[in-house]
């Protein structure tokens, strides 16, 4: 079976950790974060829109969980594997793992719920064709099993 998504290195440095050595509860959100801008990055996108290679550059999160399930104890590399399991006319729901760097593990789990606004209303607006197709690799049901 194919597992859906992409596996994003990510680092845990020194100050992700809290009084005893572990990684902070707070910081699996950030690791997410830093591992989904990376792989849009990589397709062009940008915050700025002059530079950007989408339309949509203004995107909201709506909702973040997490459930965490073995801590991460010390700085050093992780993975966050994540997919999409939906995408609407105006937002889109991620899944997503953070990984030991071997895979054996699962340290936490969740998904996050993303917003397309328009940057004058702040409403939500419709994702762009070209946003649409390039999420399309992402979206869990576009996998063969």
């Amino acid at each position: 079976m194919m597992e859906a998504g992409v596996h994003e290195p990510v680092q845990v440095h020194f100050d992700d950790l809290d009084a005893m050595g572990l990684l902070h509860n707070s910081r699996y959100a950030l690791l997410v974060e830093r591992a989904i801008g990376a792989y849009w990055q990589r397709l062009g996108w940008a915050p700025d829109p002059g530079r950007s290679a989408f339309k949509d550059v203004f995107l909201a999160v709506r909702e973040f969980k997490v459930t965490y399930h073995a801590p991460v104890a010390g700085a050093g590399d992780l993975l966050v594997h994540f997919w999409m399991d939906r995408m609407g006319s105006t937002s889109g729901v991620y899944g997503f793992r953070v990984l030991s760097a071997d895979r054996a593990v699962v340290h936490a789990d969740g998904y996050r719920v993303n917003v397309n606004l328009d940057p004058a209303t702040l409403r939500p607006t419709p994702f762009s064709a070209e946003l649409r197709a390039a999420a399309g690799p992402l979206l869990r049901a576009s996998v063969p099993c």
